[in-house]
């Protein structure tokens, strides 16, 4: 017998470091009328439409195309990257790039949609190697110099380009803080409830 889904799958219950699943993760945006909606709204707003519109990342994402970004780490790999991103927004630009609030999915199910690894390389080889069709993949990598270190790898990040459609049966909530918990809960109307595949909390690991 080859090599089946149970045996991928009970290869990641044997390992800390790597897992079966992508995590797509919101934050707060600003909209036209000057008003905030949290990242919970943002992550209901999601579950609502059952869609996430993929963006173009503040102009990141080569070939003129946009793209749904997820890691792929388990969910203390995501606890480490939400706390490294809180420790060095100053000196990453000032800007949120992600909250600890997000949406969890089977990797198998974002693959069968066309979700597929970045290419971590300098844009200007990348380019060369991929066509330019796959150029939405490429995510810019340099350890030259050592005062300009580009590498966000630990993210070991996933894209689909354009926007990514799901089914609520599909996807886990996951939830950073008591706050947002209580705020998703109050917020969210009994189809999310009773129809999302679980929810997840964070807390102990970004507190």
């Amino acid at each position: 017998m080859g090599y089946d889904y149970d045996k991928w799958s009970k290869r990641f219950l044997n390992r800390s470091d790597i897992t079966a699943t992508l995590t797509h993760l919101t934050r707060e945006q600003l909209q036209d009328d000057g008003s905030i909606l949290s990242s919970v709204d943002v992550l209901l707003k999601i579950l609502n439409d059952k869609q996430i519109i993929g963006s173009d990342v503040r102009g990141y994402i080569r070939g003129g195309h946009t793209a749904v970004c997820f890691q792929d780490a388990p969910i203390y790999g995501i606890g480490q990257n939400i706390l490294h991103e809180k420790e060095f927004r100053e000196e990453l630009g000032g800007k949120t790039r992600y909250s600890s609030d997000g949406l969890i999915f089977l990797k198998r199910n974002v693959f069968k949609k066309g979700g597929r690894p970045v290419f971590y390389e300098k844009p200007e080889i990348a380019e060369g190697i991929l066509p330019k069709e796959e150029w939405w993949r490429i995510v810019s990598y340099n350890l030259d110099d050592k005062e300009n270190i580009i590498d966000w790898s630990h993210e070991r990040e996933w894209r689909v380009k354009g926007n990514f459609d799901f089914d609520l049966k599909s996807v886990y909530v996951l939830l950073g803080t008591s706050k947002s918990y209580k705020e998703f809960m109050d917020k969210a109307g009994k189809h999310i409830l009773e129809n999302i595949a679980g929810i997840t909390a964070i807390t102990p690991i970004v507190k």
